[in-house]
């Protein structure tokens, strides 16, 4: 009897999941066919669904819904409850419930977690920059870079562009330091004028003083010969005088 019951009861299982997959399986048709009846120019535009198909982040984000749903689907009510059969066995209809709440909270902290991942990786701004760069490419008549199949050449083909922009930066930094030194060297230029301007008016001023000198040595001199010449006939006129006296008194 228990067995014939268990028997019973995964019947009663199998046929809710086969009865839950065969109702997905319609509404996913007539979804199908509805958002194609509601977009009858999605047929007639293959420019807007290369342009949706080439867009990155739209990719990522398609590839997550259905790797999620997948996921989903992988849990199935006749797998959570083979799991649990006990408790199946004793509230199938709670344990219905709790399937419901764990697929909502299983989906939940997935898309959180997709979602956290997006952020801190920045996928929305790097994927849209290798959009960019794809369009840029597009518009590039040069053909593509392509291995040749020797690394030498390959390695060279990539290092000389980096080293030809290296050569053209140090060229242009270059350029600055000979012209911050040309002026430099006008400004040294102009102070060597200057201190030799200095040297030559300090010269002048001590080549007059050394004139003056000799001038006031001159004037000197004659002024002491002047003092000589007055005290010498200031003595004679004195000698003068006292032979007139001698005199006076004989």
């Amino acid at each position: 009897m228990e067995e014939s019951n268990v028997a019973t009861q995964k019947e009663t299982v199998d046929n809710t999941c086969g009865g839950d997959s065969a109702e997905k399986q319609p509404n996913e048709a007539t979804g199908e066919v509805s958002s194609q009846m509601s977009n009858p120019g999605s047929v007639h535009k293959p420019s807007e669904e290369s342009g949706a198909r080439y867009n990155r982040l739209k990719l990522f984000d398609k590839v997550m819904q259905k790797s999620l749903e997948k996921f989903i689907d992988h849990v199935s009510f006749n797998r959570f409850a083979s799991t649990f059969r006990p408790l199946y066995k004793k509230n199938p209809q709670r344990m219905e419930s709790i399937h419901k709440q764990f697929i909502e909270e299983l989906r939940r902290t997935i898309k959180e977690d997709i979602s956290r991942l997006i952020e801190e990786g920045r996928l929305e701004v790097k994927l849209n920059e290798l959009d960019k760069l794809e369009r840029a490419a597009k518009n590039n008549p040069d053909p593509a870079w392509r291995p040749s199949g020797v690394p030498e050449q390959d390695f060279c083909s990539f290092l000389m562009p980096y080293y030809q922009k290296q050569e053209a930066y140090m060229r242009l930094e270059l350029k600055k330091i000979q012209a911050e030194n040309a002026a430099l060297a006008q400004k040294a230029q102009a102070g060597r004028e200057s201190v030799a301007q200095t040297e030559n008016r300090i010269s002048a001023a001590v080549d007059e003083w050394k004139v003056r000198g000799e001038r006031l040595k001159i004037s000197k001199r004659a002024i002491g010969a002047g003092k000589k010449a007055f005290s010498l006939s200031f003595s004679l006129e004195d000698a003068h005088v006292n032979k007139c006296k001698t005199v006076s008194l004989f």
